[in-house]
């Protein structure tokens, strides 16, 4: 691999990592917001056993984001070594 080749694995690891971090604070946007619509609003049961009108999973969300951030940390990780010792 040539000598630039680290800074590909860093930017890679940087952008998993801000897409690990936006999806966590998606997920508890939308976790927050489906448990704030339960007591405030009067809505029909079906809704809630249903999942109509669809939302994304909050839980899905913020696993998925942990696994990007650790995804990240590791690219970030590997083209830090790549540079110290490449």
């Amino acid at each position: 691999m040539p000598w630039d080749d680290w800074q590909i694995l860093m930017g890679g690891g940087g952008i998993f990592l801000l897409l690990g971090i936006g999806a966590i604070l998606w997920g508890r946007h939308e976790e927050r917001r489906y448990y704030d619509s339960i007591p405030t609003t009067r809505v029909d049961v079906r809704e809630f056993l249903e999942r109509s009108p669809f939302r994304p999973e909050p839980g899905a969300l913020k696993i998925g984001g942990w696994i990007a951030i650790a995804v990240g940390l590791l690219l970030l990780l590997a083209g830090g070594a790549w540079w110290l010792w490449g």
